[in-house]
C-alpha cells in the first residue's frame, strides 16, 4: 500500500475525489445541480469576489460525461503521476488549472470591458477537470515510460477531435484559450523541474564521482530482466563485483630481496657493512608483505562468498 501511494498516490486521491463529488452532484435536485455549478466555475464574476472556492472545486464537478471523465482521468494522470512524483505532478496539474482558467478569463474579462462582448459572458459556466487532464497529458508524453506515453496520447486525440477542446480558438473561445494555456503552463513547468533535476544530477556526479562509477558497473536502475544488483560490493578491487579473482587494488611494487635483480639499496647504503640496517628493512618488507597477502585471501575469500550468493539468487530467478 506504501509503494502504491508513493507512486500514485495524487492519481489516486484526484480519481476518488472527482468520482465522489461526481456521485454527489448526481444526488442533488436539478436546482440545486445548477446552483453547485454556477458557484463553481471559474468565471470572471466568481473570480472578482471569490476566486479560491471556484478555482478548487471546478476541478471535480462537471455537468455532463460522467462515465468518460474517471477513464480520461485514469489515462492521463497515474502515468504523470508515476513520471513525476506526487508532489511535482500535484504542483504542475494545479498551475496548469490555475493559469489556464486566470488567462482564458482574463482575456474574457479584457473583452467585456473593451465592448467586444455582453456583460452576460461574465457569468458563464466554466467547470471540468480537463485542465488538470491536458497537464497530466503533458507531463506522461514529457517524461513518461512507453506505456504513460501511449496512454496519455490517447488521452490527447479524444479530447482533441471528439471533445473540441481547442475549437474556437481563432476566435479566443474561453475554453480553447484556457486549454491552450494549461498545456503551455504544464509543458514549461515540466520543462523547468527536468532541468533542474538534470543539474542537480550532474552537481552530484561532480561531487561524488566515484559512486557514478560504481553505479555505472552495475548497469544503473534498469536492468534487464533476471539481473540482480550485488548487496555488497567489493569494497577493495572488482568495483563490479564480478571480475576476476586475483584482481587487487593498486599498490606499490614488492620489494626486491638483496642480490636478486631490480633491487636498489638505500640512498644511505654505500657498503660499509650496514648489514643491521639492511635486515631490519628486509623483515620490515616481510612483515608488511605478510599482512597484504592476508588481507588479499580475505578479500578473494569475501568475493567467492559475494559470488555463491549471487549465483543463489539467480538460480531463484530463473529455476
Amino acid at each position: 500500500m506504501r509503494v502504491l501511494l508513493r507512486h500514485y498516490g495524487f492519481a489516486l486521491a484526484y480519481l476518488a475525489g472527482f468520482v465522489a463529488a461526481e456521485l454527489a452532484y448526481t444526488l442533488l435536485d436539478p436546482e440545486a445541480q445548477a446552483r453547485l455549478i454556477a458557484w463553481a466555475s471559474t468565471n470572471v464574476a466568481n473570480l472578482e469576489h471569490e476566486p479560491a472556492g471556484p478555482m478548487l472545486v471546478s476541478a471535480f464537478v462537471t455537468p455532463g460525461f460522467f462515465a468518460a471523465w474517471p477513464v480520461l482521468i485514469g489515462l492521463a494522470v497515474f502515468g504523470a503521476n508515476r513520471a513525476l512524483g506526487n508532489a511535482r505532478t500535484a504542483l504542475v496539474c494545479l498551475a496548469g488549472h490555475v493559469i489556464g482558467s486566470l488567462v482564458s478569463e482574463g482575456i474574457l474579462a479584457y473583452r467585456i470591458d473593451v465592448g467586444q462582448l455582453s456583460a452576460a459572458n461574465r457569468h458563464i459556466t466554466d467547470v471540468g477537470p480537463s485542465y488538470v487532464v491536458l497537464s497530466a497529458v503533458v507531463i506522461a508524453l514529457a517524461c513518461g515510460g512507453w506505456l504513460a506515453r501511449a496512454l496519455a496520447a490517447v488521452d490527447l486525440v479524444v479530447l482533441v477531435f471528439p471533445g473540441q477542446i481547442f475549437g474556437g480558438l481563432s476566435h479566443l473561445d474561453v475554453a480553447a484559450v484556457g486549454h491552450l494555456t494549461a498545456a503551455l503552463t504544464a509543458a514549461g513547468a515540466t520543462a523547468l523541474i527536468l532541468s533542474r533535476q538534470r543539474q542537480s544530477r550532474r552537481q552530484s556526479r561532480r561531487r561524488h564521482p566515484d559512486r557514478d562509477r560504481d553505479a555505472g558497473g552495475h548497469g544503473g536502475h534498469g536492468g534487464s530482466g533476471g539481473h540482480v544488483t550485488d548487496a555488497h560490493p567489493d569494497q577493495v578491487g572488482d568495483r563490479r563485483g564480478a571480475g576476476a579473482q586475483e584482481q587487487l587494488p593498486d599498490r606499490a611494487p614488492p620489494e626486491r630481496p638483496v642480490g636478486q635483480p631490480g633491487h636498489h639499496a638505500p640512498a644511505d647504503d654505500r657498503g660499509d657493512g650496514g648489514e643491521a640496517e639492511r635486515d631490519a628493512q628486509q623483515m620490515q618488507a616481510r612483515q608488511v608483505r605478510g599482512e597484504r597477502d592476508d588481507r588479499a585471501d580475505r578479500e578473494r575469500g569475501q568475493r567467492r562468498a559475494r559470488r555463491h550468493h549471487r549465483r543463489r539468487q539467480l538460480a531463484g530467478i530463473h529455476p
